[in-house]
């Protein structure tokens, strides 16, 4: 019994990204909370489902509110990002363009939000949705980058402006391997 808990013991600490789930959240307006499609067909509900189907112990926490921007995400932060996050898919801008905030003020906003999320070393994944290009503003901070443009029609939602289950699942195939890099990342460090 003493040899069985000694290997278990070892195993544990050889291995502490197994001993917990990785700690994803999906930070955003209405895209990322899925708004007109049920929960469980937004995108943060369909990449568990993806992740955990290729064996990723991980939970992944829908902190999307319909309106919201990346200024008011600031005043919401510590709500949202829960002690022990891992990992932050972050989309905001483009009700902040809608408010009339100038692309120089959004990625401000949101380079305010990556820097408070790599204080906290949480790693990024930053998604470009309605036309915001933010490629260079995620390698300025050391973030991952997925543009999330899909053309108008099936993938979208009754609204026609927001997306349905189908454009979800594409957006989750789109973010899937650098959600995978970011989950090694966390491993790797949590390794030393």
């Amino acid at each position: 019994m003493r040899l069985l808990a000694a290997v278990l013991v070892l195993f544990l600490t050889a291995n502490p990204a197994l001993a917990r789930p990785i700690h994803i959240v999906a930070f955003g307006d209405s895209l990322t909370s899925g708004w007109l499609v049920p929960r469980d067909r937004a995108y943060p509900a369909q990449l568990q489902r993806a992740l955990r189907a290729k064996g990723y112990d991980v939970t992944v926490k829908n902190a999307g509110i319909g309106g919201d921007t990346a200024r008011h995400a600031l005043r919401r932060f510590d709500m949202a990002i829960d002690p022990g996050t891992d990992i932050c898919i972050l989309e905001f801008g483009i009700n902040d363009r809608g408010n009339g905030a100038s692309i120089r003020t959004v990625h401000a906003r949101v380079a305010a939000l990556i820097r408070s999320l790599r204080a906290r070393r949480i790693r990024v994944l930053l998604l470009g949705a309605g036309g915001l290009k933010m490629a260079k503003l995620a390698a300025a901070h050391d973030a991952l980058y997925v543009d999330w443009t899909l053309p108008k029609g099936r993938y979208r939602a009754r609204d026609h402006a927001h997306f349905n289950a189908q454009g979800y699942a594409i957006l989750v195939a789109r973010m899937l391997p650098k959600v995978e890099t970011l989950i090694r990342q966390v491993r790797d460090t949590s390794a030393r």
